[in-house]
């Protein structure tokens, strides 16, 4: 089965994911993965002031599972992607601009972003950290071979859309 390109269909791609070739859980990929476990991307990687750990070793064929930080008083950075994002805030209050809306936020809430919109979230409180389980569906589109992202830095939507374009994908 083409996972993307040519030979590709919709269909085979999704009634292959219960096939044989699916990940399965096991060792290396546990239906359980304790925080202790996380494993912290290289801040290189992250372009922002934000910790974020994946549970990459959980059995996921189509979606990624992170816990962000965002330290106090700091934000993430000016980003857009294909992808679905939804963020469950753990702990804090904050705001998110995405694209020319502002929201608050607090513990319990949830934040989505749609995919190719840029968006920045921002934590509030001068003294605690805030946490979000990040969840997206950004495996699935790289199994299709249409994952992309952009990163503006600690930049302002104008600035991001100066830089990168308004609308270009």
């Amino acid at each position: 089965m083409a996972q993307s390109g040519a030979g590709f269909t919709l269909a085979d791609f999704l009634g292959g994911l219960g096939d044989a070739d699916a990940v399965q859980p096991g060792t290396s990929r546990p239906v359980v993965v304790h925080a202790a476990e996380l494993a912290a991307l290289p801040a290189d990687q992250v372009h922002n002031p934000s910790v974020l750990s994946v549970a990459g070793r959980l059995p996921t064929t189509t979606f990624e599972i992170f816990r962000q930080t965002i330290p106090p008083g700091l934000s993430s950075d000016m980003q857009r992607h294909h992808h679905e994002t939804v963020h469950y805030v753990i702990s804090g209050d904050g705001h998110s601009e995405i694209e020319d809306e502002t929201a608050a936020w607090s513990t319990g809430d949830f934040i989505y972003t749609p995919p190719w919109t840029w968006h920045r979230h921002y934590n509030d409180s001068a003294d605690e950290p805030a946490q979000f389980l990040t969840i997206e569906n950004s495996r699935l589109l790289g199994l299709l071979g249409v994952g992309r992202r952009q990163s503006a830095g600690l930049a302002t939507i104008a600035e991001a859309r100066e830089r990168f374009g308004k609308d270009s994908a």
